[in-house]
């Protein structure tokens, strides 16, 4: 006898793999855009409007698997090894202090707080990285650029992440699923 798949939980696989889909085009397209102040390290990080927002409908298992698979796709795709290691100290840094401000506080911070707050630690991750790979702490002589950089691009995150689960919840996507909402 074959045990037929619980339909809520190959719906919230689908989701999550289409989540990291569209993070991974996001951070494909985000490439093609010229940015005409060049700071290295800082980008927009368009892909991480679809982990804050499936941290908003899912679980933080759910989220880590989606930070795994964008992190590790787009490296693929885009970089290299030092990439992989620079974007996963930064999305685990990242990840951590929004899930926890996001469980815990969420009646206390925005989402556009969640993500700056998120932007900033994920910088602090990528310098964390960089420090290690170098072996030599010197590298946060640039925290004060890269923490400016992280609230500016956190700000626009956060708006693009509420606006998204805004029209999510509006068109009852997870309706169906037995996701709980937060």
């Amino acid at each position: 006898m074959q045990l037929s798949p619980d339909p809520h939980e190959l719906k919230r696989t689908v989701m999550i793999s289409m989540f990291a889909a569209v993070a991974v085009v996001l951070g494909i397209i985000e490439t093609l855009i010229p940015i005409t102040i060049s700071i290295p390290g800082a980008k927009l990080g368009l892909g991480n409007i679809m982990v804050l927002t499936c941290l908003v409908f899912f679980s933080g298992k759910d989220a880590v698997m989606l930070i795994i698979l964008k992190t590790l796709l787009t490296s693929f795709i885009l970089g290299t090894f030092s990439t992989f290691l620079f974007s996963f100290f930064g999305a685990s840094f990242s990840f951590i202090v929004m899930y926890v401000m996001l469980r815990f506080g969420k009646d206390q911070f925005s989402l556009i707080a969640i993500s700056v707050v998120g932007g900033i630690t994920h910088n602090i991750g990528q310098l964390v990285a960089a420090s290690l790979v170098l072996g030599t702490t010197g590298i946060f002589y640039y925290l004060p650029v890269l923490l400016i950089s992280g609230v500016v691009t956190g700000i626009f995150i956060g708006m693009a992440t509420r606006y998204l689960v805004a029209s999510l919840r509006r068109i009852g996507l997870f309706d169906s699923m037995g996701v709980k909402l937060q």
